[in-house]
């Protein structure tokens, strides 16, 4: 009994944790405002967040080994608490930056450590309830992130969405100071720690994120800045790769990815973060863009994303002890793909209401892909390398989904400029019916208060202009949604590459 309640404490964290990834997406406009930061920075509110976590999450299983699994846990979730309260009375961007940076990076462990909890001290024909337990943590904690934050800053200021970890995080460190077992800290293995390896992980992961959340702004590699920041990432993880091939005690055991169904697994978690944070990223992006959403909204809209799989995801295990792991998380994963597709064909009327099927389509595909993947990728890992196989599982589905955020993001701009060249080159002032679009326009104008004519004139020019612009903004989105639907299929094709999953995750009558 004691291990469900440690491991439904440890799964509040990895919930906690993930929420804060994407709670202040819906909110950016109003966070930017109150620390006096502009748009274009704005992003590394999210960012930085992430930086800390993708760094961290690797280190858990040699921090858990040296400080304890228990002392690791409670001590991060503690302070993960206090810098939640500590961004909140953030005043400027680069004070936010680090708040953020620290949050994440005491949140980050709660991820894999409530992952392990599942393969290590759960009975193996309870383990796909547990590993449903943390798929609805990490699929329905991004989705229903912007509209907890959303709603909490309409109503309450943007501040309150920071507070929103205290109370969880109070009970869960009070629950795990309980139920977790004391173990002795093993001071010895820092002199065996490799740092090398970790100073190299360190700076080449922060230096990649950089790189990924300034590129777009700053035309890739036409910048110098970029430029130096991408070698420096390039150079530190070549250098960590081969550390980690070569040393006796490696920080990550790469090898394990020379499983194959480690391996498979592995490369469908990269793809399934890529399209589960760029989903996040690029929903509510067009409804604030195009649609002109407030925060409230569009949680709305997206909610229909996460409550579903509140019904969905308990079920899964029932599935699991029927079928093969693997072919319901290749349906889950074409279903999510499906949902992107329907995008595809977007109009300037496409808002909220439209939105409504592909998120249900979608809530269903993300309740049944996350459980099943895990349990193929890790299924196969023997129990002494579970905390390491979480440690990569997880680093590597959240280093895909800031790597989609990026793209993603890039892609909108490259193809909004493409679509607004073509358009462009329809709008013609030689053209009869742009003329009679533009006096159309101008005429309204006048009618609204404008007296001189040649100001409604270039008024209605430039007003034309911004229907071209908001139109190729939403073929660029439209193309966007196409390519998570194509990064899913190939996370479909990958997790039929992977073996059997053995015992508990094999389906088919094995409990």
């Amino acid at each position: 009994m004691a291990v469900w309640v440690s491991t439904l404490a440890a799964m509040i964290g990895a919930f906690m944790a993930i929420l804060n990834i994407q709670i202040t997406n819906a909110s950016l406009l109003n966070i930017e405002g109150g620390i006096g930061t502009g748009v274009d920075n704005g992003s590394w509110i999210s960012t930085s967040y992430l930086i800390g976590e993708i760094v961290v999450i690797p280190l858990t299983d040699y921090l858990s080994r040296v400080f304890s699994f228990r002392r690791i846990m409670i001590g991060h979730a503690a302070l993960f608490a206090v810098f939640s309260i500590a961004c909140a009375f953030t005043h400027d961007l680069p004070s936010m930056i680090a708040m953020r940076g620290l949050q994440g990076f005491f949140g980050g462990v709660l991820i894999p450590m409530a992952f392990t909890l599942v393969f290590t001290k759960l009975p193996k024909p309870q383990q796909p309830i547990g590993l449903a337990m943390f798929s609805l943590a990490v699929t329905f904690a991004p989705a229903i992130g912007p509209t907890i934050g959303g709603y909490l800053t309409e109503n309450y200021g943007w501040q309150t969405i920071f507070f929103v970890n205290v109370i969880p995080t109070a009970v869960m460190v009070a629950t795990l100071f309980v139920t977790l077992e004391r173990q002795p800290m093993q001071l010895g293995l820092l002199k065996e720690g490799d740092w090398l390896g970790i100073i190299t992980m360190a700076i080449g992961l922060s230096a990649l994120q950089a790189v990924l959340e300034e590129g777009n702004k700053d035309d890739w590699f036409g910048s110098p800045f970029i430029v130096k920041l991408a070698i420096v990432a390039a150079v530190s993880l070549a250098l960590f790769v081969w550390i980690e091939l070569a040393v006796e005690k490696p920080l990550i055991r790469l090898r394990l990815l020379t499983q194959r169904s480690f391996g498979f697994g592995t490369i469908s978690a990269v793809f399934v973060g890529f399209a589960l944070f760029g989903s996040v990223y690029l929903l509510p992006a067009y409804l604030g863009q195009v649609q002109r959403y407030n925060a409230e909204q569009i949680g709305q809209v997206l909610a229909w994303t996460g409550l579903p799989q509140l019904l969905l995801i308990p079920l899964v295990p029932k599935l699991m002890q029927r079928f093969d792991a693997r072919f319901i998380a290749f349906v889950g994963m074409m279903l999510f793909a499906v949902s992107s597709f329907m995008n595809i064909a977007m109009s300037l009327d496409y808002s909220g209401d439209q939105f409504f099927i592909p998120n249900i389509v979608r809530a269903i595909g993300q309740a049944l892909m996350l459980a099943p993947l895990s349990a193929v990728s890790l299924g196969s890992v023997a129990p002494q390398d579970a905390a390491a196989a979480s440690g990569i599982s997880n680093m590597m589905r959240n280093l895909g989904g800031a790597i989609g955020t990026a793209l993603l993001a890039t892609i909108v701009t490259k193809r909004e400029q493409f679509h607004s060249n073509i358009i462009g080159q329809s709008v013609d002032l030689g053209r009869e019916e742009v003329r009679s679009r533009i006096g159309e326009i101008a005429a309204y104008f006048q009618a609204h208060g404008v007296t001189d004519p040649a100001t409604a004139h270039h008024q209605a020019i430039v007003a034309l202009g911004g229907i071209v612009k908001r139109q190729a903004l939403v073929l660029g989105f439209s193309d966007t949604f196409a390519v998570i639907g194509i990064v899913l299929v190939l996370a479909a094709i990958a997790i039929l590459l992977t073996g059997k999953p053995k015992g508990a995750a094999s389906g088919g009558g094995a409990h």
